[in-house]
């Protein structure tokens, strides 16, 4: 009778081990067990909810945390946010004005005749921004409404453009018969800055852009939005028959320093704008 080969030693767990092959693996007596309710260990994790590192940590497989937001992002929102209202308070500083305000211009006939209005084109700015929302008729109503003695027929046109790199153009604007087109230009760069944390970094000064036929004052302002702040290139015309207030935020110009900023360019959009969206009243209601 042949003698059975002999079998392989076991482990003191019962898994078998030989010269042959590998080791199985086995069962640790030390590991920690499953917690009930929670993923057993090696187990995929959703990273934190406030996002902080995945479970593999630096070096280690694992889910990637999140992208952080973009603080400029978050600066450049707010600026959009702040010019809108200042947009809005343009016109404000119009409730206070009476016929000793207007520095010995004449109140009552005179008037220029009606030959151009604004029109809300869909782009701006040789198409670089796109119009994103024309509030004309809702935030624009107490443009119309507010009493100015050196305006008639005021028709109001607020509007905000986006570009595709994320700059935003806010414009805040009336048409109608201007009797003082530069008090009314620079009355709407003061209404500007009476929204709550703004303040005047370079004061007001004329730019006439060649080829456009007109003067553009520009100022640039800060605005302090708790921990954030930011600058803001702003510039307002006026001409018989419109006047408007036109701010352009990129990320560049919200970031910089306001002695940085670069007003002949924002007074050469300004005047672009105005060229853009100032049309003869005849040639516009055709259109």
């Amino acid at each position: 009778m042949t003698t059975p080969p002999p079998q392989p030693p076991q482990g003191p767990y019962g898994t078998p081990q030989g010269p042959y092959g590998p080791p199985q693996p086995q069962q640790n007596p030390y590991a920690q067990q499953p917690v009930p309710g929670q993923p057993p260990y090696g187990y995929p994790q959703a990273p934190p909810p406030w996002g902080g590192p995945g479970p593999g940590g630096p070096g280690f497989p694992g889910m990637p945390p999140p992208p952080r937001k973009n603080r400029t992002g978050l600066v450049v929102g707010i600026v959009v946010g702040a010019l809108v209202v200042a947009g809005g308070l343009a016109y404000g500083a119009f409730r206070l004005v009476d016929e000793a305000d207007v520095g010995g211009l004449p109140t009552a006939g005179g008037f220029p005749k009606a030959e151009y209005r604004l029109i809300v084109p869909k782009k701006l700015l040789d198409d670089e921004y796109t119009l994103l929302k024309d509030s004309s008729s809702t935030d624009g109503r107490d443009i119309e409404k507010t009493y100015d003695p050196t305006i008639r027929d005021a028709k109001a046109v607020v509007t905000q453009y986006t570009s595709g790199s994320g700059g935003t153009l806010v414009i805040s604007g009336l048409w109608g018969r201007i009797k003082g087109p530069e008090f009314t230009r620079d009355k709407i760069l003061e209404g500007a800055v009476q929204n709550e944390g703004m303040t005047i970094a370079v004061p007001a000064r004329e730019f006439t852009p060649a080829g456009y036929g007109i003067t553009v004052s520009c100022q640039v302002v800060r605005s302090e939005e708790g921990a954030i702040s930011s600058t803001i290139p702003m510039c307002a015309w006026g001409d018989d028959n419109t006047a408007s207030f036109v701010a352009v935020v990129t990320a560049e110009t919200a970031l910089q320093a306001p002695d940085k900023v670069d007003l002949d360019k924002a007074a050469l959009q300004t005047a672009k704008v105005r060229a853009e969206s100032r049309k003869p009243i005849a040639a516009a209601e055709a259109d």
